[in-house]
């Protein structure tokens, strides 16, 4: 028998991950696969492990998943990119915190892939907040990039992984960065956020010293070292897009 749990993905063009996480929810009850207009063959994949897959025009990160939620069943709902896979051992664990409903939400480690192979088990991974229940969830759509779902309830932290592929590559993590920090320098502008003269000179240095110190990716070798460079300069991005937008209006 399956887990009553629905697992809710958005995707466009994702064929090079996507199989990895349908393989990795099969015991799940039910998949939503909401695509924004795939050419690749991310949907015949998807057709093949029995997702119910829903065609909708892209409406932003946040939009897109709040509509995915929308579509699931099941009170418990994962929320997984194309790009992602969970295991064994998470699942023991989602079937443990239903039996028992001590929590409203559940938040574990993301163990990112980067050229190749995960980076050392010294190296700070980041955390994510993924597996809740539905009818205390939302996504804020005023959140254009690095959404997460805001829970109305208790939060568990539990000692678990899950895979992320889609910082594979310096290419990868690389357009992403791109995309992101203009959206989220859009975000701030349509907030009235003011971009920092000292922010744009200290961010740079002093998201490299937290990163390669602090979270320690100086492990994880030449590898952590350039991945450290990338988050710092994701940093900087954002205040430089920031100015950029504020430089822009002060010219009209």
């Amino acid at each position: 028998m399956k887990l009553p749990i629905s697992v809710f993905i958005i995707t466009k063009n994702e064929e090079k991950h996507i199989e990895k996480t349908l393989q990795s929810v099969s015991l799940f009850d039910e998949v939503i696969l909401v695509d924004s207009g795939s050419t690749d063959g991310t949907l015949t994949i998807a057709e093949r492990y029995g997702a119910k897959i829903y065609s909708h025009p892209w409406q932003g990160y946040a939009k897109q998943k709040q509509y995915a939620m929308s579509l699931c069943s099941h009170e418990w709902v994962l929320n997984l990119d194309g790009d992602e896979a969970i295991n064994t051992s998470l699942i023991e664990a989602f079937k443990t915190i239903m039996e028992q409903d001590k929590a409203d939400s559940v938040r574990f480690w993301r163990n990112d892939i980067f050229i190749d192979k995960p980076l050392s088990s010294w190296s700070k991974k980041p955390n994510n907040h993924r597996f809740y229940k539905r009818s205390k969830s939302f996504f804020d759509d005023s959140r254009l990039a690095h959404e997460s779902a805001t829970v109305d309830g208790k939060e568990l932290f539990i000692n678990e992984t899950f895979d992320h592929f889609g910082y594979c590559s310096i290419e990868a993590i690389t357009s992403k960065n791109n995309s992101y920090s203009g959206l989220k320098a859009d975000e701030k502008f349509a907030k009235g956020k003011k971009f920092s003269n000292l922010k744009l000179i200290t961010v740079f240095p002093l998201i490299f010293i937290k990163e390669y110190f602090i979270q320690r990716k100086i492990f994880s070798g030449r590898r952590g070292f350039i991945l450290a460079i990338m988050d710092a300069y994701y940093a900087f991005i954002k205040e430089a897009k920031l100015y950029e937008h504020h430089q822009l209006k002060d010219n009209k």
